[in-house]
C-alpha cells in the first residue's frame, strides 16, 4: 500500500513538474516570437531611413551637379567672348600699325617734297630755324638769365648771412692766444738764491724734470717760465710755487714735488674733458675718450686753446644745425671731437684728423659723427650736411679776430721739430728745446753712452738739426750724460 501510494504521489509531482515545463517553453516561445517581430520592425525602420536619407542626398547631388553644369556653361561663354575680343583687337592692331606705316610715308613723302621745294635738308632746315631763334632770344635769354642769378645769389648770400650771424650769437666765447712763457711771483728777492740753488743745482734739477727753461732774472719778485708745450709749463709752475711754499727747495725734494704735480695736471686733464662735456650737454662718451679730450685743455693750434676751439665749433655747428634743420646732436659731438686727434698727435706718426679718426672707430663711435668730423680740413669729401656744418662752423672759430697767429704756430713747429730730431737717436733719454729753440738740451743713459759716444752723438744730432731744419742763426745742443750713484745705510 505504501509503496503504490509512493508511486501515485510521484507520478503525480512528475505531471505537475511536465505541465509546469511546457508552460514555460510555450512562453519562451512567445517571448522570442515578440523579440524577432520587434527587430524585424526596426530593421525596417532603419532601412526605410537609410533609403529616404540615400534619396536625399542624390536629390542634392543632381541639384549641385546641375549649378555646375550651369556655371560651365556661363564659364565656356565667357571664354568664347574673350577669344572674340582678342581677335578683334589683334585685328585692330593690325590696322593700327598699317595707318602707322602709311602715315609714316606720307610724312616722309612731305619731307621730301618741302625739301625739294625749300633746296634744304631737315637737318639744314632745323639748324637754320635754331640759329634764328637763338640770334632773336639769345639777348633776352642772357639777360633774365643774368638776372635770376643776381637775385638768386643775393638771395642765398643774404640768408646764409642770417643764419652765421644768427649762430654767432647763440654763442659767444672770448678767445685769447696761448703763449709761450708763464711768470711766476715770489714773495721776496732772496727765494731767487734758493731756487737757484747750490752751484745751479736746484735749478737745473727742475728744467731737467720739467723739460722748460726757468729765467731768474733782475725782473723784481719774478720768475720766467719759457716753454712750448703748455703742460710742461704748468707742471713746472705749479711745482714750483709749492716749493716756494714748502721752503725745502734741494733735488730731492724737486724730484717728489714734480711727480706729485704730474699727478695733479692728470687729474686737472680729467676734470678739464668732463667740463666741456658738461658744457656741451653730451653724455655716454668713454672716460678714455673724455681724458683724451681734456689734453686738449694744454694744447695750442696757431695760438688759439684747441679745447676752448673745440666747445666752440660744438655749440656753433649746433646752433647753424637748428638754423637750417639739421641733426643738432651729431653736429655737436663732431664738433667737439673734430680735433680730437690733436691730443696725441705728437706721439702718433699721420694727421690729425687720420689720427682722430682711429681714435673715434677705437671708441665706437657713431658713422655719422665720424664722416661729419673727417671733412673739417676737406681731407676727405663731404658725406652729409653736417659735415659742411662741421668745417663752416670751424672757420668760424680760427678766423675771429685774435684767435690765431701763424708765426707762433710755425714756431711751436719748430722745437718739436727739435726735440724729435734728439730723441730719435738711440741713447737719447729725453731732449727739451729750451731758449726759444735756440737749445737743445739733450739727456742720455749713461749705461748706452759713454763719455766718447757723447761727442759723436752730440755731432751727429747737430748734423740732423742742420739738414732738416730751416732756422736763423745757430742752434746750440747740449749733450748731458749723468751718473747718479744711490746706496742707503742701514
Amino acid at each position: 500500500m505504501g509503496y503504490y501510494l509512493r508511486q501515485s504521489l510521484v507520478k503525480k509531482r512528475a505531471g505537475n513538474l511536465e505541465k509546469i515545463v511546457q508552460e514555460k517553453i510555450s512562453k519562451a516561445k512567445r517571448d522570442s516570437e515578440n523579440l524577432i517581430s520587434e527587430a524585424k520592425k526596426k530593421a525596417l525602420g532603419l532601412v526605410g531611413a537609410v533609403k529616404r536619407e540615400e534619396e536625399d542626398r542624390r536629390r542634392q547631388l543632381y541639384k549641385t551637379e546641375q549649378v555646375l553644369l550651369k556655371r560651365e556653361n556661363i564659364l565656356d561663354q565667357k571664354i568664347s567672348n574673350y577669344e572674340k575680343k582678342e581677335r578683334d583687337f589683334l585685328e585692330k592692331v593690325e590696322k593700327l600699325k598699317k595707318i602707322k606705316e602709311s602715315l609714316e610715308d606720307l610724312r616722309q613723302e612731305s619731307l621730301r617734297k618741302l625739301e625739294e621745294v625749300s633746296k634744304l635738308s631737315q637737318e639744314e632746315a632745323k639748324k637754320e630755324l635754331i640759329q634764328n631763334v637763338e640770334q632773336d632770344y639769345q639777348r633776352e635769354i642772357l639777360g633774365k638769365i643774368k638776372k635770376l642769378e643776381e637775385e638768386g645769389r643775393a638771395k642765398l648770400e643774404k640768408r646764409a648771412k642770417e643764419i652765421l650771424s644768427f649762430a654767432i650769437q647763440k654763442y659767444g666765447l672770448s678767445q685769447a692766444q696761448e703763449i709761450t712763457t708763464t711768470t711766476v711771483s715770489l714773495p721776496s728777492e732772496e727765494i731767487k738764491g734758493r731756487i737757484i740753488g747750490k752751484e745751479g743745482r736746484n735749478i737745473r734739477t727742475l728744467e731737467k724734470l720739467t723739460g722748460v727753461e726757468i729765467v731768474v732774472d733782475e725782473t723784481p719778485e719774478t720768475v720766467l717760465i719759457s716753454g712750448f708745450d703748455p703742460i710742461r709749463r704748468q707742471i713746472a709752475k705749479t711745482a714750483l710755487e709749492k716749493l716756494i711754499e714748502d721752503g725745502r727747495i734741494q733735488p730731492a725734494r724737486i724730484e717728489e714735488i714734480v711727480e706729485r704735480t704730474k699727478e695733479e695736471i692728470s687729474a686737472q686733464i680729467k676734470e678739464a674733458g668732463e667740463q666741456a662735456i658738461y658744457e656741451t650737454g653730451l653724455v655716454g662718451l668713454s672716460p678714455k675718450l673724455v681724458n683724451l679730450l681734456g689734453r686738449l685743455k694744454f694744447r695750442t693750434s696757431y695760438g688759439q686753446n684747441v679745447l676752448l676751439h673745440s666747445i666752440e665749433v660744438s655749440h656753433l655747428a649746433g646752433a647753424l644745425a637748428a638754423e637750417i634743420g639739421a641733426k643738432i646732436g651729431v653736429c655737436k659731438k663732431a664738433g667737439l671731437l673734430h680735433d680730437i686727434g690733436k691730443s696725441v698727435d705728437q706721439q702718433i706718426e699721420g694727421s690729425h684728423v687720420d689720427i682722430g679718426i682711429k681714435i673715434l672707430e677705437k671708441f665706437d663711435q657713431e658713422k655719422e659723427v665720424i664722416c661729419a668730423m673727417k671733412s673739417h680740413h676737406e681731407d676727405y669729401p663731404y658725406e652729409s650736411i653736417e659735415a659742411v656744418l662741421i668745417q663752416t662752423a670751424d672757420q668760424i672759430s680760427g678766423a675771429r679776430p685774435g684767435a690765431r697767429k701763424d708765426t707762433l704756430e710755425n714756431y711751436l713747429k719748430r722745437l718739436e721739430d727739435l726735440e724729435e730730431i734728439a730723441t730719435s737717436f738711440a741713447g737719447v733719454k729725453t731732449a727739451w728745446a729750451l731758449h726759444a729753440g735756440k737749445e737743445i738740451r739733450v739727456f742720455v743713459k749713461p749705461e748706452e753712452i759713454d763719455d766718447l759716444g757723447s761727442y759723436k752723438l752730440a755731432k751727429d744730432i747737430a748734423n740732423k738739426i742742420q739738414e732738416e731744419l730751416r732756422y736763423p742763426g745757430e742752434i746750440k745742443v747740449t749733450l748731458i750724460r749723468e751718473n747718479r750713484v744711490v746706496e742707503y745705510a742701514k
